[in-house]
């Protein structure tokens, strides 16, 4: 018998229990929509991760106090391990840095007028600005006089905006309190939205660093240090650069420990992507249950259509039908169904992927690698299952086959 009858006669065998075949396919159509839609999730989110933060610079390199180890309190003498001096010698030494900012913060209540609004303030140089990539949308930046001269100047984002000056009145050259210290607005950053953690980089206000550690802080030392390398090629050698030059800088010893961190922000991209790669592949792990449970169903429904069939197969077989036939025959109807419901669940995964982007706002990518393995694996799936009762089928011996009841 040619592949062509034994297709024939598999689809008419399908086609005699539609509902039966559909509730046998769908597990697997449940199983191949999640797996795509949990992948394009996953990626989707990767990507999302991967763009923001490469919005920040990835070739921002920054430099905390302490050794940054995970849980561990720092002592007052690490905390003020950074002083204004380590951030002019890296800048004299390091050839790798383009551009270097201190930077010292307070988190409090911003007021203007009847409103107010909790935030945080940046002490900053003029650098820091292009660093971070914030841009002025109106205004202007402060200057190295007024970082000289400790003048109460700042620039804010969006959110403070919407948050202080609710009338719509333009902010330029307006008053801001944050806690007891008025400050003028000399400038407006452009939207910059959420960063890869969710943190909101507009609900800023940027002053110089001196003003802030002054008026507000009353600190001699800094919190940290943002710096760009030149090129993000040249993070690895900045990172090393400025290294060695805190640890001269500070007078530590060889055997003594770094009593800062030194971090790059492509090195934060590779961590959030590792991070992104393991949970999207325990999503499409977990998704991928759902293949198994469907052969499984395969498996199931094909034994109780060979018992079904039993006199059925006895007659072919005691006519002259081959064993090879009654293998191919219900091997093709276990394939059929895998590889029909590979299909409906392909579609329905992206019906499902767009539903989630437009309902819920998430980012997705539907790769054709996750559309090519599912349709792989739900094939495989459909032979591997079928191969067992198919084998029973072809087994049986025609004379048993034409007594069974």
């Amino acid at each position: 018998m040619n592949i062509l009858n034994v297709m024939k006669i598999a689809v008419y065998a399908l086609k005699r229990n539609k509902f039966r075949a559909f509730l046998t396919m769908l597990g697997i159509i449940i199983g191949v929509a999640s797996v795509i839609a949990m992948l394009a999730i996953g990626q989707g989110s990767k990507k999302s991760i991967q763009e923001q933060m490469s919005e920040m610079g990835t070739n921002l390199i920054f430099v905390r106090p302490g050794d940054d180890t995970p849980g561990v309190r720092l002592s007052s003498s690490q905390m003020q391990s950074l002083k204004l001096n380590d951030v002019e010698t890296i800048k004299k030494r390091c050839n790798a840095i383009s551009k270097i900012s201190p930077v010292v913060n307070s988190n409090g209540q911003a007021v203007k007028g009847n409103n107010n609004w909790p935030t945080s303030i940046y002490g900053v140089s003029p650098d820091y600005l292009d660093i971070r990539k914030y841009k002025i949308a109106s205004g202007r930046n402060f200057t190295e006089r007024e970082i000289k001269t400790y003048a109460k100047v700042c620039v804010i984002g969006q959110t403070i905006i919407e948050n202080l000056f609710k009338n719509g009145s333009n902010p330029i050259g307006q008053y801001l309190r944050f806690g007891t210290i008025p400050f003028k607005i000399i400038g407006i950053l452009e939207d910059k939205g959420e960063n890869g953690m969710g943190q909101d980089q507009d609900d800023i206000i940027i002053a110089p660093y001196t003003a802030i550690q002054k008026r507000i802080l009353s600190i001699t030392y800094i919190q940290s240090i943002f710096a760009s390398a030149k090129s993000e090629q040249l993070n690895s050698q900045a990172i090393e650069e400025i290294t060695t030059t805190l640890r001269q800088s500070h007078k530590l010893k060889s055997t003594d420990e770094d009593d800062f961190s030194v971090r790059s922000q492509s090195e934060m991209v590779k961590t959030f992507t590792s991070i992104s790669d393991i949970m999207t592949t325990l999503l499409g792990a977990i998704a991928g249950i759902s293949l198994l449970v469907g052969g499984i169903g395969i498996m199931n429904i094909m034994y109780v259509s060979v018992t079904e069939r039993t006199r059925e197969i006895g007659l072919r077989l005691s006519i002259g039908g081959k064993e090879k036939d009654i293998l191919m025959q219900f091997l093709l109807e276990s394939t059929l169904l895998s590889v029909m419901g590979g299909i409906i669940g392909i579609l329905l995964g992206f019906v499902v992927s767009n539903a989630v982007t437009t309902i819920m706002g998430w980012p997705i990518v539907i790769s054709l690698s996750s559309i090519f393995f599912s349709f792989a694996v739900c094939s495989a799936i459909g032979i591997f299952f079928g191969w067992y009762p198919a084998r029973k089928a072809a087994g049986l011996n025609p004379i048993d086959a034409l007594r069974y009841e």
